[in-house]
């Protein structure tokens, strides 16, 4: 890409698990993206008028396509170019792999949100929906006995696809999380976390007003 062609403007919120996971196929496999830090509280309205769920992560692309969910981030920007073979795991298929992210959104995510948000929900018990998400991290850690990553030897789309979360419910309560009979996925979520891949997407960017100059995402991306 030449620095006058349009980039894809990125709508992001720094510590949504979703736009990290959306910042985390980006970074690995591209394009150059125009990224707009958006602080949930005071959405701007150019926002608001991009994404039809007002929701982080959002992609326009330079022809006016309009990609607002994070999966379909991830999935096209490893379809576009994908350098580390995040598609291509170890052991199983991609078709695999991205079952186990929808498993991650629909068996597990639910009840995260209804853990960490008790108290947003009536009539939930936090401890019970804990409960609940743990049964998905228990198969997480019986996928990680025989491997470093949920495919193999190496990290793939499963793994950027589902730490996010992970992360996220882990830190409800850190303690808690870390004395569990899972010590399989405590090494790989400590992993991700200490990983030079996480590390860089979570740079502090400031709130976005139109007008700003263009922060562009990843500062050195892949080759095409």
């Amino acid at each position: 890409m030449h620095d006058s062609d349009p980039r894809p403007i990125l709508y992001s919120f720094r510590r949504c698990p979703y736009a990290i996971r959306a910042r985390l196929a980006l970074a690995a496999s591209g394009p150059q993206v125009e990224l707009r830090e958006v602080f949930l509280r005071d959405k701007p309205p150019e926002f608001l008028a991009t994404s039809p769920t007002a929701t982080v992560p959002c992609m326009q692309l330079p022809d006016g396509t309009v990609i607002d969910e994070s999966l379909d981030i991830m999935i096209w920007a490893t379809a576009r170019n994908d350098p580390e073979r995040l598609r291509q795991p170890d052991t199983g298929s991609y078709a695999d792999m991205v079952a186990l992210v929808e498993r991650c959104e629909d068996a597990f995510k639910v009840h995260l949100d209804r853990y960490k948000y008790a108290s947003r929900h009536d009539d939930v018990d936090g401890l019970a929906e804990r409960e609940k998400a743990s049964v998905f991290l228990r198969n997480l850690d019986a996928k990680l006995v025989d491997s470093a990553f949920l495919f193999g030897a190496r990290r793939a789309f499963a793994d950027i696809g589902i730490a996010p979360f992970v992360r996220q419910f882990a830190h409800v309560d850190l303690s808690w999380f870390n004395a569990q009979d899972w010590p399989n996925l405590i090494r790989w979520l400590d992993a991700f976390k200490a990983s030079d891949a996480f590390e860089s997407v979570m740079a502090k960017y400031p709130q976005w007003h139109a007008g700003d100059p263009a922060t562009l995402f990843p500062a050195d991306p892949p080759g095409d």
